[in-house]
């Protein structure tokens, strides 16, 4: 029976987002019933194919990628994988109308992240970010509306925005991996080698503006189903922006900053507060 299988796909879907990211395990279990799942379903899809770019060393790569993408493909079409992350990432491309070149932007972005190493300009800079993080923010925004096309419109600025500023901070937060263990270097003109404190604060008043953009243009203006959980996954963010603010340029490329687990439940306790009082 196909629901049975669908079920154990969703099942799979959540379970990878639970692994992987314990920060946007806790943000998603924040949304409404009715959406959490099919998030959790884009989330699976991104995460394989990240992986496989950044962690599967030992094999060949561009040949994974390949199969994968091709296995979406095929999943799209037939409606079925056997692949249990690819068939519930396809149903809800298919359940929300996610458009394919979102899909293949994300792609295209992950294909780069093989041999690409250096952003040089800007262009390629904001290229890149675009297809590994603004896209995804479009794909949840298609599910957070549900079909409602002017406010998907509406809201669709402030959707990259916000993609863009998750991705920024993972991008100074991974310095030290990023550079030292997949020699990639993402922020153009900047020498992480010797980050300066010029280059860190130019870089950290970009991700607070894009903050500021998408809490005022989008987070407060999402649907209900959907704001408390976007709201946690901001504030969470945000921490790590001030930590990182706070962390000496010299030191940010020797550690990886962290937020404990602590100090997610105090945030999640105190935005808990802020949404029941209609602060946002």
């Amino acid at each position: 029976m196909k629901q049975l299988f669908d079920e154990v796909s969703y099942a799979c879907s959540k379970l990878v987002t639970q692994k992987y990211s314990t920060s946007f395990s806790l943000a998603t279990k924040m949304l409404s019933p009715k959406i959490r799942t099919d998030i959790y379903n884009i989330y699976g899809f991104v995460r394989f194919a990240d992986e496989i770019v950044d962690s599967f060393h030992d094999f060949d790569k561009e040949y994974l990628l390949q199969k994968f993408e091709e296995s979406y493909y095929e999943a799209a079409k037939g409606g079925i994988s056997l692949n249990p992350i690819l068939n519930s990432f396809a149903h809800t491309v298919s359940k929300y109308d996610i458009s394919d070149d979102l899909v293949q932007a994300f792609l295209k972005s992950m294909k780069a992240d093989l041999h690409k190493t250096v952003y040089q300009t800007q262009e390629e800079y904001n290229e890149y970010i675009y297809g590994s993080a603004d896209v995804v923010g479009l794909m949840c925004l298609k599910v957070f509306v549900n079909g409602n096309k002017e406010k998907y419109e509406e809201l669709k600025d402030a959707a990259m925005r916000l993609g863009s500023a998750f991705q920024k901070v993972n991008f100074l937060r991974d310095l030290k991996d990023d550079f030292e263990v997949l020699n990639r270097s993402y922020f153009p003109n900047v020498n992480l080698k010797e980050l300066d404190a010029v280059s860190k604060e130019a870089i950290i008043k970009e991700i607070e503006a894009d903050f500021e953009y998408a809490f005022q243009n989008g987070i407060l203006k999402l649907p209900t189903e959907a704001k408390f959980g976007v709201f946690m996954a901001y504030r969470y963010y945000k921490k790590l922006l001030k930590k990182l603010k706070n962390t000496p340029s010299s030191k940010i490329i020797n550690a990886r900053i962290r937020i404990s687990n602590p100090m997610k439940i105090n945030l999640l306790a105190r935005s808990y507060v802020k949404y029941k009082l209609n602060l946002i």
